[in-house]
């Protein structure tokens, strides 16, 4: 062991340096004399050399020892500041959060809902990552992520936050140039635009509820496939084809006029939305708030919408 290892050591050296005596020294710390002679020798030991002279009458610092009492003070000073700031990080709010959701979440209510936590937590700073292959953000370091869809990772914790609920949608035109569509047999035709990715459902099947929880599976031969929900909105309502989008996401564009659901008591299953984290990390005050605010956040957004 070096003569830096050990912080009692080091400890004991100012305290005995402060207060004169190895008597005096052991009144402060509440300790017997013996225990901090041996300290002391101990730590002198370690260095291969005397740090005190001794007599009967007073206590000299060598040459060695006014070397050690300088670095020790640095030692001891940091190793307090670092004890400090580890647990403020703790305790307090404050510190940088580092965040990821897929890309269209992340631009609409994500983005949305850190404004509001940060708003709220002036101490605390954030910066956020968006794609749509998000998992392996844990891995590079964020803290938390928003994710629709299902967790296939689990060396994460996933908190559930409510559903996105799904309906059948396309462009008025695209609507008006086929015959009516009264059943899901009537659409079964009609060219797909599907989302990619294994954690949303089928890439070739998407099964649907009906009045009365009928159910079905509808078989898709997608003429176009995207990572990202706005880009699969934009291409129905040029009139691509037909399309399964969340409602949060046309509200607008069914207002407006530039979408139309289609079979619109035929749903798919809701999709979940958790808030995953690392399972194995101590979190700092600010990321274990972020997490409760944003399941609740998430939690009535996704009620309002579904």
């Amino acid at each position: 062991m070096t003569a830096f290892e050990d912080l009692s050591l080091l400890r004991a050296y100012l305290c005995i340096v402060e207060c004169g005596s190895i008597s005096a020294a052991a009144r402060r710390m509440r300790v017997s004399q013996p225990t901090l002679s041996r300290q002391l020798r101990a730590l002198e030991e370690s260095c291969g050399i005397a740090l005190l002279r001794r007599d009967t009458h007073q206590m000299n610092l060598t040459e060695a020892g006014q070397r050690m009492l300088v670095d020790a003070k640095t030692i001891i000073g940091h190793a307090e500041e670092a004890d400090r700031r580890l647990r403020e990080d703790h305790t307090m709010l404050k510190g940088n959060l580092r965040l990821f959701a897929t890309v269209d979440l992340g631009q609409f209510m994500v983005s949305r809902m850190i404004a509001a936590f940060l708003q709220q937590n002036p101490g605390v700073t954030a910066s956020l990552s968006m794609s749509n292959r998000p998992l392996h953000m844990i891995q590079e370091g964020c803290d938390v992520g928003v994710l629709p869809g299902r967790i296939t990772d689990e060396s994460v914790i996933a908190r559930p936050a409510g559903f996105i609920s799904l309906g059948l949608t396309a462009s008025p035109d695209f609507v008006r140039n086929r015959p009516p569509a009264k059943t899901i047999d009537d659409i079964k035709s009609w060219p797909w635009i599907s989302l990619a990715g294994s954690q949303f459902w089928g890439p070739r099947e998407l099964p649907l509820i009906g009045p009365g929880g009928a159910t079905r599976v509808l078989a898709l031969n997608p003429v176009l496939e995207s990572e990202g929900v706005t880009a699969i909105r934009e291409a129905a309502c040029a009139g691509l084809g037909l399309t399964l989008l969340p409602d949060w996401l046309i509200d607008d564009a069914l207002r407006g006029g530039s979408l139309v659901r289609v079979l619109p008591r035929w749903r798919a299953k809701p999709l979940p939305v958790h808030v995953v984290y690392a399972g194995q990390r101590l979190l700092p005050a600010r990321v274990s708030a972020f997490i409760d605010f944003t399941v609740r956040h998430m939690t009535a957004e996704m009620n309002r919408w579904s």
